[in-house]
């Protein structure tokens, strides 16, 4: 390892708030491009097709992070194993665990690509889709799915880079493929006046595009994570360890993006006035997202890495800083999308209704952003520590069953849309709390120590 080189990587040495938000920003920078990626195809759909082709984006939303977080999750627990031996500056294990995760993204897109296209029909109408947007929705899923190799190994790559303390290439990458995203979509939709299935297809060129941008990257690398293609295969060791700390984490996602599901079933029997509403508003949070998300990211590999080298003070205080940091970014982000939500859910649909909808559900969760920050925080450092399984107990009963018990219940008592929006800052409170208990009460930062590989 080029000492220089890892010196500016390595998240165990330095100041740690600098290293921090060094690290930080450039994520922050990059989920922002992703959200703009992301915001690009209902924002041309809405004002260039109509509020149908709207409704059919946003009704595959949930749907598609249910697939797709499974396989997510499994590359953060990917990142927390190769963060920690990268921190311990073990050169051979961080080798096997990059080689063994590449072997397992390209298994995961070939198998989420298959199952995307086969059960699309199938899940949403169980959802609930309106019958009116439901031809538009499938299609629009089922192009989606046949990027989903790309996909899959933009965020294994991605995850690699980013173990090892490198944000800023994974951005520039972010950048290039949100800009063809957005043109694409405009050229497809505005110009060549195209349905929802282009803008499925310019998410799945840019998908590609990403992906080839990072392996190009870690191809050239000289450092121990660079990858071989011929060195590509399965290490019996390493696929466990990647398996233990990322399938809760995968199982996590894919129960909450269930319990979304579920939500978004109960949202859809409002009609589709609704359904693109609160689609709207969806992508706006996604923006509430940034802080919560680059901050938990970062303290993810900030304490794999710390843990990693046993700098166990060092990990206290970085913790205590990135919470910080981030609920207090979160909660003005939040504030500005409460005042502002009429104009901002405007630009999507300007149908008095849609508009209704998407301000109600804003006006409701966004001044408590604080709450679902601190619990993704805590989260992010209980992967980082290797304790991956504990997030997924919380999210799980507080994020799903106690969610979806309360919205099936309420609602049939009280057939107001509000209560589907209240389920949300009243489980992210709950989940606050049984956090908090955990991190004073348990022994989580020694949770490396002992183990053998």
């Amino acid at each position: 390892m080029s000492t220089a080189k890892a010196s500016s990587t390595l998240l165990t040495e330095g100041t740690i708030w600098k290293k921090i938000l060094n690290f930080a920003f450039p994520l922050f920078l990059g989920n922002l491009f992703q959200q703009l990626y992301n915001t690009a195809d209902s924002l041309i759909v809405g004002n260039f097709i109509n509020s149908d082709a709207l409704a059919a984006v946003s009704s595959s939303g949930s749907l598609i992070f249910l697939l797709v977080g499974f396989f997510n999750g499994i590359s953060v627990g990917a990142g927390v194993v190769i963060a920690r031996y990268y921190g311990a500056r073990d050169s051979e294990k961080v080798e096997r665990a990059v080689h063994t995760t590449t072997a397992f993204g390209l298994v995961a897109g070939i198998l989420l690509m298959l199952i995307g296209i086969l059960f699309t029909p199938h899940i949403l109408q169980w959802m609930g889709t309106p019958s009116d947007v439901l031809p538009q929705s499938i299609t629009y899923f089922r192009i989606y799915f046949c990027g989903s190799l790309f996909f899959v190994l933009y965020n294994i790559f991605v995850g690699i880079l980013q173990s090892t303390g490198d944000s800023r290439n994974p951005l520039i990458y972010l950048i290039i493929s949100s800009m063809v995203n957005i043109i694409l979509d405009l050229f497809f939709i505005a110009v060549l006046g195209f349905g929802v299935g282009a803008a499925a297809l310019a998410t799945v060129i840019s998908q590609f595009i990403s992906a080839v941008l990072c392996l190009i990257r870690l191809m050239r690398s000289k450092e121990e994570y660079r990858i071989c293609i011929r060195s590509i295969r399965f290490d019996g060791f390493m696929l466990k360890q990647v398996i233990r700390n990322g399938l809760p984490t995968g199982v996590q996602n894919s129960i909450i993006a269930f319990a979304n599901v579920i939500v978004q079933s109960n949202i859809n029997e409002f009609g589709k006035m609704a359904v693109a509403g609160c689609g709207a508003y969806s992508k706006i949070e996604g923006f509430g997202f940034l802080p919560i998300t680059c901050f938990s990211m970062a303290l993810t590999t900030f304490i794999s890495q710390n843990l990693g080298a046993k700098q166990y003070d060092r990990v206290k205080e970085g913790a205590k800083f990135g919470i910080l940091c981030s609920i207090s970014i979160a909660e003005l982000v939040g504030i500005v999308i409460f005042i502002f939500s009429p104009i901002l859910i405007a630009a999507f649909n300007s149908d008095p209704e849609v508009i209704a909808f998407g301000v109600t559900q804003a006006r409701t969760v966004t001044l408590f952003y604080f709450l679902l920050s601190y619990s993704h925080c805590l989260a992010g450092i209980f992967r980082g520590a290797g304790k991956s399984s504990v997030p997924m107990i919380v999210m799980m009963v507080c994020w799903c069953i106690i969610r979806v018990s309360y919205i099936t219940v309420i609602v049939r008592f009280i057939p107001v849309i509000n209560v589907i929006f209240w389920a949300y800052p009243l489980t992210w409170s709950l989940s606050s709390i049984i956090f908090t208990i955990y991190y004073f009460k348990s022994d989580w930062i020694h949770s490396f120590d002992g183990q053998k590989g």
